[in-house]
């Protein structure tokens, strides 16, 4: 902008709708050949398009610059918008916000067993389902069903893509226009609306509360047993808790209470571990063998939880249920692709030598880091990240506490340490909005950095960032230099 003779400043100079260069003319234009050579002339047309029309509206309104549509700038907001159209979707975030198996974050991370597997399989055909001895056609789930049955004791087992399909797909095959005896005060929902009542009836059988909220006794499932049973089942209660006077019956009573009946017991455990997590100084957590010892008929558990692989839904126990399961038409309709079972097999194989376990399974990695670790990492990082926030925030090392997330444990606490933010001048009017300013702007870097805000501060736990990531953590955040 330059100014008057008087000093009064010179008005931008603005161009009209005929100023607007013509599509054909742009596409021909020097300016334009190396993005038509780079994105192909379809997507470049189509993006050229939607920005001169972008042009045409300003023009008539009045305010579209006349260097707005010279072709070096439009070939650049050209090129800025192709840019923005190539950037994936899925996108690789930095989680610290305390919960490990984050739903929202993608849960579970894979070894890098799992992710050469799903490489190859990516890559190359494989006998997905095709007998290499006997060269006839397969079933896809004999490239898991044995690691399974051997680490869960069950006779068979069978997959489909996540848990909740599992359940409905077990109760549509054994227990359709039958009823299904269910504990009130395990009549869960799980994220996403997903409830046993809903899924119950959705799966066609017919649900039979019994008990209370808070206590059920053997004697409410015996009386509830009549012609029309086909199934007793309990349901973990993975994602909540339920205190004080309470009183639940254990699978084994179930199962004592179904043998006289030849009734099946199916658990639903929810998150699922394969192993006593004790071992490692967590919660304890009812394995899937030790369901399957105390009587359960069918048990189902999630992939992508505490197992620590792909999300899957996983369904183990008696042979003569699961060959009724597997011949239900919704199998077909729920079953795993070649990923999922490429993904699988390589994290069962590594609970096959559960000493070695915290150091190859990510999941139980992060959840076995401890507070000493955490805090040193803090004290390396603070240093680092306060000058990149200048003087309007602080930056403090502090202790807190992570939890596993996904449902699994969900009264357990993880003691932690990371990083916590406040606005400079403490609780004064506007920090908590300088506080979202910051995490928007976080979000919004090459690799978002997920955190949380409370009490007007902003959580950095570090559980979720290893030692390897540090320095693609920090060299970004130069981008926030005051």
């Amino acid at each position: 902008m330059s100014a008057l003779d008087d000093g009064t400043p010179a008005m931008p100079a603005l161009a009209g709708p005929a100023d607007i260069p013509s599509l054909d003319r742009l596409l021909n234009a020097p300016e334009l050949q190396p993005l038509l050579a780079s994105h192909g002339r379809t997507q470049v047309t189509a993006t050229l398009r939607g920005l001169l029309d972008g042009c045409r509206a300003q023009a008539l309104a009045g305010r579209l610059a006349a260097g707005a549509v010279a072709p070096r700038a439009l070939a650049d907001a050209l090129g800025a918008a192709l840019a923005r159209a190539a950037e994936p979707r899925l996108r690789a975030v930095f989680n610290l916000t305390g919960t490990v198996l984050h739903t929202n974050l993608g849960r579970a991370l894979l070894p890098d067993s799992a992710v050469q597997a799903v490489a190859r399989a990516l890559t190359a055909p494989a006998n997905l389902e095709f007998d290499l001895a006997s060269g006839a056609r397969g079933d896809r789930d004999d490239l898991v069903e044995d690691l399974l049955c051997e680490l869960t004791g069950a006779e068979a087992a069978t997959v489909v893509n996540n848990n909740a399909a599992a359940v409905l797909l077990m109760l549509n095959a054994l227990a359709q226009r039958r009823e299904v005896v269910v504990s009130r005060g395990e009549l869960v929902e799980i994220g996403g609306a997903f409830r046993i009542p809903d899924i119950m009836q959705r799966a066609g059988a017919r649900l039979v509360e019994v008990g209370t909220t808070n206590r059920t006794h053997p004697h409410d499932y015996a009386d509830a047993i009549g012609p029309r049973t086909a199934l007793l089942m309990k349901v973990h209660c993975s994602n909540y808790q339920v205190t004080g006077f309470t009183r639940s019956v254990e699978v084994a009573e179930v199962a004592a209470l179904a043998a006289p009946h030849g009734l099946p017991v199916v658990v639903d455990l929810g998150s699922g571990t394969l192993v006593d997590l004790t071992r490692w100084g967590l919660p304890p957590e009812t394995t899937v063998r030790e369901t399957i010892e105390a009587g359960a008929s069918l048990v189902t558990f999630s992939g992508d939880k505490l197992l620590g692989g792909p999300q899957a839904g996983l369904i183990v126990g008696r042979a003569e249920l699961i060959r009724k399961i597997k011949k239900n038409p919704l199998k077909r309709a729920l079953r795993v692709g070649k990923l999922t079972l490429a993904a699988l097999e390589p994290v069962l194989r590594l609970y096959r030598t559960p000493e070695l376990l915290a150091d190859s399974l990510p999941t139980l990695r992060l959840l076995t880091r401890a507070a000493p670790d955490l805090h040193a990492q803090a004290l390396r990082l603070r240093p680092l990240l306060q000058p990149a926030l200048g003087d309007a925030y602080l930056v403090a090392d502090a202790p807190m506490f992570s939890q596993v997330g996904s449902g699994a444990q969900p009264g357990s606490q993880l003691p932690s340490h990371g990083l916590a933010i406040t606005a400079a001048g403490g609780r004064r009017a506007g920090a908590g909005r300088q506080l979202q300013r910051l995490e928007a702007a976080l979000r919004a870097l090459p690799r978002p950095v997920i955190g949380r805000v409370a009490d007007q501060t902003l959580w950095l736990d570090l559980r979720c960032l290893e030692q390897a990531d540090e320095a693609a953590f920090t060299a970004q955040w130069q981008a926030l230099r005051p």
